[in-house]
């Protein structure tokens, strides 16, 4: 299935599939609504689909190609339908969406019930396109940890490729490959995920053939346990590899894949638990810029009185194992009750350092203390020109949401544990669910992408250099359920030191 989106909003209504939920969508779209685009919509009414959900997407771009996957046709106790994709040749003017063949029961008779987990990966040295997921049986039958799907194109893709031994679960996988063509380890792509039957173990595949084989599944030095790793490649062909652990820890390899170090620490984390039973946590964002600086970017509290709400925060190392200390990203004061979460940051790979373009688009209340029925959910977008030193001023992008608009699953109402953000020729695209009322029992979510966002060098700008640390206190970090079973989350817990 394949349909073809133009650039603006309005002309979405020439497109049968996603007429009515484009209509439905504009009540939850702010007065930014120029810059929005939507490249997809959930065309499933198969059970047990959540119809019409679209969530958690992840997009990647190479020159004037970008390429997004997305779960479509959300499925509450784990996984989608079927998975989304929707790739733009044309930097980001047009955009033509389907679906991964050969993966799912509910598209084209694959042989998984469900999948989850999309990410993308170019490999420019054997010229692909990857889409990383993780492939779901309603059984207790095991099946391969992860799966990848390979396209010369971006809009053409085979049938999964089978990553890792056989398990009967896996979680939080992400893939990425080193196109460098001075590294060493030029054309070596590198998948993560982790086991949730042995505690979360960590474990990495290596591909040398653009995808079609991967090698043994190893662990870490230490057989660490973690979860939503995000590898990146350094010029030098080290990967860095962010991830929640006890805190927020990352690990590396520098010989190619060959073997993992034992994770070192980046951070201990300060959680605020977001309000509402949204699905959300202090899951890694993280990219590198232009020189191999790695940029990781979490939700924490340690900024505000009483761990009341959070900021988004991030760290930054030069060789994955020297971290900076935590800086707050100050998308407003200390004092506001705005509560940030599920970040996608992005960094334009032609600039580094102390010019390097940062741009960050994130979910946010601007009232913290809500509930259900009262949160009101948005789509914001903040940009640096200057490695993070100083910050533009945020931008709405859509909004307000109601939680009641958003599908179940089975850690919260869902619009992803990520997002993400890509550039093109120096020009942000972030990706992003945006819901709007149901109609009747059918839900209005869908993907979108900002179009005409910017990184200004100009205008106000907003500093948290003279910003603290106020406390040690977090919410408790609750252990996520897999892509599995329907046990709903755990109830807030009492605030208690971070270690």
């Amino acid at each position: 299935m394949k349909g073809t989106l133009s650039g603006s909003r309005n002309a979405c209504s020439s497109f049968v599939s996603v007429t009515m939920l484009a209509l439905c969508l504009a009540a939850a779209i702010t007065a930014h609504a120029q810059t929005l685009t939507q490249i997809s919509s959930d065309p499933f009414t198969v059970g047990p689909g959540q119809h019409a959900t679209e969530v958690e997407p992840h997009v990647l771009a190479n020159g004037s190609t970008l390429v997004s996957a997305f779960q479509t046709g959300r499925i509450a106790p784990g996984g989608a339908t079927a998975i989304g994709w929707a790739t733009s040749t044309n930097g980001g003017s047009t955009w033509t969406n389907g679906f991964l063949p050969g993966l799912t029961t509910g598209y084209n008779n694959g042989p998984y019930n469900a999948a989850s987990d999309p990410e993308v990966a170019y490999d420019a040295k054997h010229g692909v396109w990857m889409i990383a997921t993780l492939p779901i049986l309603n059984s207790t039958t095991t099946t391969t940890g992860v799966v990848v799907s390979i396209s010369t194109d971006g809009m053409t893709w085979g049938n999964p490729i089978n990553v890792g031994p056989m398990v009967t679960a896996s979680d939080k996988n992400w893939i990425v490959c080193d196109s460098y063509p001075a590294s060493p380890y030029y054309g070596n792509c590198y998948v993560e995920w982790d086991n949730p039957d042995s505690g979360d173990e960590i474990w990495m595949s290596t591909s040398t053939d653009g995808g079609q084989t991967w090698g043994a599944a190893t662990t870490t030095a230490n057989d660490a346990s973690g979860i939503g790793g995000q590898p990146l490649v350094q010029p030098n062909g080290t990967v860095v590899v962010p991830i929640e652990t006890s805190g927020m820890s990352a690990y590396t390899s520098t010989n190619g894949g060959a073997s993992w170090s034992a994770p070192v620490t980046i951070s201990n984390i300060q959680w605020h638990k977001d309000a509402g039973g949204i699905r959300s946590g202090p899951l890694p964002s993280a990219m590198v810029d232009g020189a191999g600086t790695v940029y990781v970017v979490w939700e924490d509290c340690r900024f505000r009185s009483r761990c009341s709400t959070n900021d988004l925060v991030y760290s930054t190392s030069t060789d994955g194992v020297h971290w900076s200390a935590v800086t707050r990203i100050p998308i407003d004061a200390t004092t506001s009750t705005d509560d940030h979460f599920i970040p996608g940051i992005g960094i334009d790979p032609t600039t580094s350092g102390s010019t390097a373009h940062i741009a960050i688009h994130y979910y946010y209340y601007p009232k913290s203390s809500c509930s259900q029925s009262t949160c009101q959910l948005y789509v914001g977008y903040i940009s640096s020109h200057n490695g993070g030193s100083t910050w533009n001023t945020p931008v709405t992008l859509a909004g307000p949401m109601t939680l009641t608009w958003l599908p179940n699953s089975q850690n919260g109402l869902m619009v992803g544990d990520y997002i993400a953000t890509a550039f093109t020729s120096g020009v942000p695209y972030g990706v992003f669910a945006v819901a709007a009322a149901k109609n009747g029992s059918t839900f209005n979510e869908a993907i979108f992408t900002g179009k005409g966002l910017t990184v200004p060098k100009t205008g106000p700008q907003l500093s948290s250099a003279g910003d603290r640390p106020l406390h040690h206190l977090s919410d408790k970090i609750e252990r996520e359920l897999p892509e599995r079973g329907m046990i709903p989350p755990p109830q807030r817990s009492a605030k208690s030191s971070s270690k």
